[in-house]
């Protein structure tokens, strides 16, 4: 179909052959298998020339749309596979989204404006499983270490920060005035337990026995508006803190000193949406300084506005 739009735009045989570097017999062989497969005459002679029949000026009009098309499929293609373009999907466990992926999915879309975003909290069994059935391009979970089985096939976990609880105290609480508090210390205490999704520090940092579990809040601004109420006190890990009741205070914990860690799970598997690498970058970088990091940086290569995706060293420490 090229090569009758060649013809078609030239006006003969010999000045498309010029133009596409063919001889005049290959183009006149690659109009006469065209006409053999459409089954009708597609160029009538005209003089020297020739010109296209209703049905040839039909097929060249065609093959000029095709053409645009596919050249905007091209163009499409090399802005995704740059990472500038598509979908990325990404969820997060409860109470990491204000601390870490906020400010990580925001430099994404700074320097990436095109790629749409489908962001939203999971907990870490189904956040898993999408990970693993390509349903999510990558997952912000936070679960306590377990056995190799316990990640599904095709998921790896790049860890970020070890996550610290911290005691949530009422303001009047008679440890209040202290600024590290014993574990052991409160387990007399009543407790108040988070019920969203997720591990809210009772189920493996709590003391045991376990706690008396007084009162059971809808999320973290709900455990700390009991707290505040004089019900209980709460574990509640450090990136679920950014917002804090005036009448609770928050206090380190010790002895041991319970973290949750947190982890990005990604495919193992190639053929992802590159910005899923810049956006892990992005989440190693907002960190919040004095966490633990269970594993040095290891540099990732971040997709670049201009196309090329470059390695970016880890920094020193």
């Amino acid at each position: 179909m090229w090569v009758l739009c060649a013809v078609v735009a030239g006006g003969s045989v010999t000045a498309a052959a010029a133009r596409l570097g063919y001889t005049p017999s290959a183009v006149s062989q690659q109009v006469a298998a065209l006409e053999r497969q459409t089954g009708t005459a597609l160029l009538e002679r005209v003089g020297r020339g020739v010109r296209p029949t209703a049905a040839g000026r039909l097929l060249a009009e065609h093959a000029v749309l095709i053409g645009r098309q596919l050249a905007e499929a091209e163009t499409a293609l090399a802005d995704l596979r740059a990472g500038r373009t598509g979908l990325l999907v990404v969820r997060y466990a409860p109470g990491s989204g204000a601390g870490l992926v906020a400010p990580a999915v925001a430099r994404l879309r700074a320097a990436h404006p095109e790629v749409r975003i489908d962001l939203g909290p999971a907990d870490d069994g189904s956040a898993l499983a999408d990970v693993a059935r390509g349903l999510v391009d990558l997952a912000v979970v936070t679960r306590p270490p377990g056995p190799p089985d316990a990640v599904p096939d095709g998921v790896r976990l790049e860890h970020l920060m070890d996550d610290a609880y911290r005691a949530v105290l009422p303001a009047g609480h008679h440890l209040a005035t202290r600024r590290t508090v014993g574990l052991d210390e409160l387990a007399r205490e009543p407790w108040i337990s988070s019920a969203g999704p997720g591990p809210d520090g009772l189920h493996h940092a709590a003391p045991a026995p376990g706690p008396e579990i007084v009162v059971t809040g809808e999320d973290q601004a709900a455990v700390q508006s009991l707290v505040a109420a004089g019900l209980g006190i709460a574990l509640v890990p450090q990136l679920g803190l950014g917002t804090r009741h005036p009448g609770v205070v928050v206090r380190r914990v010790r002895n041991p000193g319970p973290v949750r860690p947190v982890h990005a799970a990604l495919r193992t598997a190639p053929g992802g949406h590159p910005a899923v690498l810049f956006l892990l970058d992005a989440l190693h970088d907002a960190v919040p300084r004095g966490t633990g990091r269970r594993t040095p940086r290891r540099p990732v290569a971040a997709p670049r506005a201009d196309g090329p995706r470059v390695p970016r060293p880890a920094p020193a420490g």
